[in-house]
């Protein structure tokens, strides 16, 4: 049993990576913590448990990457990607410290696996957890376990005392009892609002209702919307997030990473009205992936069909659902309800716009349309031969970028430009300083590891103090 009636130097709300880092670096800096997961134990880790890999910038090969991928190109890929909407300074903290959390990960229990080829291109820039998220999240959490921390399970936080920038107490509701937890400083690391489709309806409209959530459905954003409330400078664009295209016969929560699709590269993407609406090959899939979802969201009734031939069937990562088969273009549009005339001249058009090259999914090759709008820059061949398929999708929403402001140390900023007292925060619930949108492969898990450590560190110190 947690002895609820003493203080705690740092209590950190959340149970996923970012928090669990914090943990771990607020204890190795000897501080008493406590933890507060609000899911039960089997779920614990809100998105982490979805996950398998995160960017870090190195130097060289190793035995888990394939090649050096540095600091400077890692910045790059984050300025391109982001369209330069990101803090240069937090981001370049982020990057610089990536390279240490490698191997820190590792010293936690973490354990990594051999790099992957194919078509995902991330065997030089991520790194890949053995066993996948879960696996990461155990060892993370026996790691603190055995370190001395704390931590409750269904522990639901109602309210946040805050005073005048200075986190007092947190009232926490577990069963029928209610309690008050008290510590020298708080870490907030319990994710964004993605799940809570009422609020995001406040910005997406009645189209929030025919999103899918990825990943738990306990990420409700109680603990940003009480910081925001209680004077938290936020950041962010509320209607930025990470969201790809997903199955739309996927769950509504927890689907996880089995139902994405990396389809999209190798046919075109239709929607309703059975016309292409977005350049399919516009780069490498791990720095596109994630925009997908957004772009299926302002399509008609959010949904849309990737739509492919036989000879592109075993080119991508297996896939949860099986695709749609169907002999003809007509009758696939016959089995989606799509205009099958429509369809069969977007289909035409593509193939009469093609100009062959080398193909080569691993590179910017010179597979392109001419004369098509819109475009396909790479990667463009001909859907000419049967059977035909298709998936249809949905926008998947993993995170949301709406968060709290932090300085380089994690420590939130208030409204009025002051630091607050003694707030922390890392991970999903101020990873917009870093994304004010678009994303890149694993970068999620970046920022939850190296803004978690910082939190966890700075948060043990503040508390000596």
């Amino acid at each position: 049993m947690v002895d609820l009636t003493r203080k705690f130097d740092v209590l950190v709300i959340g149970g996923g990576n970012a928090a669990l880092c914090a943990a771990i670096s607020a204890r190795r800096a000897g501080a008493l913590v406590l933890v507060l997961e609000g899911a039960p134990k089997f779920y614990r880790g809100g998105n982490t448990r979805h996950t398998r890999n995160m960017r870090c910038a190195h130097d060289a090969a190793t035995d888990i990457l394939t090649g050096p991928y540095t600091e400077q190109e890692f910045w790059e890929d984050l300025l391109r990607v982001t369209g330069g909407q990101t803090d240069e300074e937090l981001a370049r903290l982020m990057i610089k410290e990536s390279k240490d959390i490698l191997g820190w990960i590792v010293e936690q229990g973490v354990r990594w696996q051999p790099p992957l080829g194919g078509t995902l291109s991330l065997g030089r820039t991520n790194s890949f957890f053995l066993g996948g998220g879960r696996a990461m999240l155990n060892a993370l959490y026996l790691t603190a376990e055995q370190l001395g921390v704390e931590i409750l399970y269904d522990a639901e936080v109602l309210d946040l005392q805050i005073d005048d920038g200075m986190f007092l107490s947190a009232e926490l509701k577990q069963g029928d009892s209610r309690e008050n937890v008290s510590a020298s400083t708080l870490v907030a690391a319990a994710g964004g609002f993605e799940a809570n489709i009422e609020w995001l309806k406040e910005y997406w409209g009645e189209a929030a209702d025919n999103f899918l959530i990825r990943g738990t459905p306990y990420n409700r954003g109680s603990i940003l919307k009480m910081l925001l409330n209680k004077g938290v400078q936020e950041v962010g664009d509320p209607t930025q997030c990470h969201a790809v295209a997903i199955d739309a016969r996927a769950p509504k929560f927890d689907g996880g990473i089995i139902t994405r699709h990396d389809a999209v590269v190798f046919g075109v993407v239709v929607n309703k009205h059975a016309m292409r609406f977005y350049d399919e090959g516009e780069d490498i899939w791990p720095k596109r992936y994630a925009i997908w979802g957004r772009l299926v969201a302002a399509q008609p009734d959010q949904i849309a069909y990737i739509i492919f031939d036989a000879s592109s069937r075993n080119s991508f990562m297996p896939t949860l659902f099986p695709p749609i088969e169907a002999s003809s273009i007509a009758e696939l549009a016959a089995k989606f309800e799509l205009d099958p005339t429509v369809l069969e001249k977007t289909i035409a058009d593509f193939n009469a716009a093609v100009k062959p090259g080398t193909f080569d999914p691993t590179i910017l090759d010179d597979c392109h349309t001419e004369g098509l709008a819109p475009p396909k820059s790479h990667w463009a061949r001909r859907i000419e031969t049967p059977p035909y398929y298709a998936y249809p999708v949905r926008p998947g929403i993993t995170f949301t970028y709406l968060g709290t402001r932090v300085n380089r140390q994690a420590r939130m900023l208030m409204k009025d430009g002051r630091l607050a007292a003694n707030m922390f925060a890392a991970g999903e619930i101020m990873a917009g300083n870093v994304l004010g949108k678009g994303y890149a492969a694993g970068i999620g898990m970046t920022i939850g590891s190296v803004f978690g450590r910082i939190a966890g560190r700075e948060a043990a110190q503040n508390a000596r103090n």
